[in-house]
């Protein structure tokens, strides 16, 4: 009898067990959205120098870590030193231009007062003084009048000169501070491509540096799988070769995909690729996930493989992060 009580408590025991097994993975399987098809993502910085020219100086190692504001390497100053230093002589000199005529102005204001003051005595004594002498002041007036207004044109552009020349000492020190090309975020230096003696061009990227702040995951979701996933659903990460379990939450919902099947032809009307109706496989979409926690000791690179689960209808009632633009930097 009691054998028998066992027996049924044990058939009971792995019955319950088995549809608690089972529940677990219809959940996980169908009801809870997952995908094997995830990778870790990060912002890659495509570093250029601003101005062009020999490298001199290199400060980092590959693939080694940065912080913002970190010296990335050199270029070549002497060129940009000189360009300073003309400009600097060049503001001197308008300075000057500028000075000389504020005293042209000076000399010429007093010689025209002078004048003011002789043809006002001219006047008080109009009968002891000749017409002649009259007129030849009143010419002199009139000249010292258009030379004032001359010096005053001429301050006007001399002004002007020392502002162009100060715009061009400021471009001058600006080029020569971005000679020392620096990190503009904390993270990881990539193989670096630029050597010493190089020459770099403004512009155009010589490596890139990770944005270890901006790890996350980039899930891959067939289309039939997003109605269940909401903006701050918790979600489940595995990083293919590490052990343990990662913990994050969705952050967005990319909206909008390329239409593989469509393109514009040469007449700009739509070319619509045939589809065939008995195999309709079902497009993915991306959804950024973002990493609550890192462990310690867990390295994340991008571009790792992930599998992510969703725990579907859980969303925490805060409001969600910003949606982020959807993109992609995948690196190795």
């Amino acid at each position: 009898m009691a054998r028998r009580i066992i027996s049924i408590v044990v058939t009971l025991a792995v019955t319950i067990a088995a549809l608690l097994v089972l529940q677990h993975l219809w959940r996980y399987y169908m009801r809870d959205p997952w995908t094997r098809d995830a990778h870790i993502g990060a912002e890659v910085v495509q570093i250029a120098p601003d101005v062009s020219g020999l490298v001199s100086d290199v400060r980092v190692r590959d693939n080694a870590a940065v912080r913002r504001g970190d010296v990335l390497f050199v270029v070549d100053q002497a060129r940009y030193k000189i360009a300073l230093e003309q400009a600097q002589a060049a503001l001197a000199q308008s300075k000057a231009s500028l000075a000389q005529h504020k005293a042209n102005l000076a000399q010429s204001l007093a010689s025209e007062q002078q004048l003011q003051r002789e043809a006002q005595r001219d006047r008080s004594l109009k009968d002891l003084v000749a017409t002649e002498e009259i007129e030849a002041r009143r010419a002199n007036l009139d000249k010292a009048h258009a030379g004032v207004e001359a010096a005053k044109a001429n301050i006007a552009a001399a002004e002007a000169s020392v502002a162009t020349a100060q715009a061009a000492l400021d471009l001058a020190r600006l080029n020569l501070e971005r000679t020392v090309v620096r990190s503009p975020v904390d993270g990881r230096a990539s193989d670096r491509t630029v050597r010493v003696g190089d020459y770099v061009t403004a512009g155009k990227a010589v490596f890139a540096v990770l944005d270890t702040g901006s790890f996350r995951i980039d899930g891959y979701f067939e289309e039939t799988r997003l109605r269940g996933i909401h903006e701050g659903d918790p979600v489940d990460i595995h990083i293919m070769g590490e052990p343990g379990v990662l913990h994050g939450h969705v952050q967005s919902i990319a909206v909008g995909i390329e239409d593989r099947f469509r393109s514009d032809g040469a007449t700009l009307l739509p070319n619509v690729q045939p589809a065939f109706d008995w195999v309709r496989l079902a497009q993915r979409v991306p959804v950024r996930i973002s990493i609550d926690a890192v462990p310690q000791g867990m390295h994340l690179i991008a571009g790792r493989t992930a599998t992510v689960s969703i725990e579907a209808g859980k969303a925490e009632s805060q409001p969600a992060a910003p949606t982020a633009p959807a993109s992609s930097a995948h690196a190795s």
